[in-house]
């Protein structure tokens, strides 16, 4: 089970977001968004912000940093690392179980990330075997994308998904958001796509569109 960051909204949680952080990042990461994000009239929710093993990330001449998989090159849509995609996959749905046993089923549980995060969220919750809640994708794409939709669960096939790009990011090129976004909407998902005048990052406006489509997830 990966070391995980929790807060809590209220006690006896019947809702959870889990958070995926970026590359290099821990899951310290994305704590303080709470207090910027929840609204007074949401069910009590836990955030769960795991730490992604470390591990080489070849792209950075091997440094060991936490990662969710292996970059091999600046073209991130080339020489994937499907291995470490389906372990992380893997400790996710882990995180998703636990869930389940602490009294919050799957349908309550949204699935959200940053980057790299945001890529792991998408293919975890595509071929989850249950209906979840949603998916969170920020500033990311998916991965492994053919193999990904091979391995879709009907499930949730209708799973609303929301998707934020910056139109500057120099990391994850908005063209790759754009491209898993048609994807995506070619599987029928509702899915709520935003761009930013940003680079690799979270804005003000961003959090605000997302606090609006979370509270439409709850009242639903």
């Amino acid at each position: 089970m990966l070391e995980t960051i929790e807060r809590l909204t209220a006690p006896n949680p019947t809702h959870s977001i889990i958070v995926l952080h970026g590359l290099g990042a821990d899951g310290n990461d994305f704590a303080p968004i709470v207090s910027q994000l929840v609204h007074a009239d949401w069910p009590p929710l836990r955030f769960v912000f795991p730490h992604a093993p470390v591990r080489p990330v070849t792209v950075n001449s091997g440094l060991l940093m936490r990662a969710w998989y292996d970059i091999a090159g600046f073209d991130l849509s080339q020489r994937q690392d499907e291995a470490g995609v389906r372990a992380s996959i893997a400790q996710v749905e882990q995180l998703i179980a636990r869930e389940a046993q602490r009294g919050v089923p799957a349908e309550n549980v949204i699935l959200a990330g940053f980057s790299q995060g945001g890529a792991i969220a998408l293919a975890t919750g595509l071929r989850h075997a249950r209906r979840l809640g949603g998916i969170v994708a920020l500033s990311t794409y998916l991965p492994i994308a053919e193999i990904i939709a091979a391995e879709r669960h009907s499930a949730n096939a209708q799973l609303p998904i929301f998707m934020a790009h910056g139109s500057f990011d120099p990391v994850v090129p908005l063209r790759l958001g754009e491209i898993s976004r048609e994807l995506l909407r070619g599987f029928r998902h509702p899915l709520d796509w935003h761009v930013y005048p940003m680079a690799h990052q979270v804005c003000p406006q961003e959090i605000y569109d997302l606090a609006d489509w979370l509270t439409e997830r709850f009242a639903a």
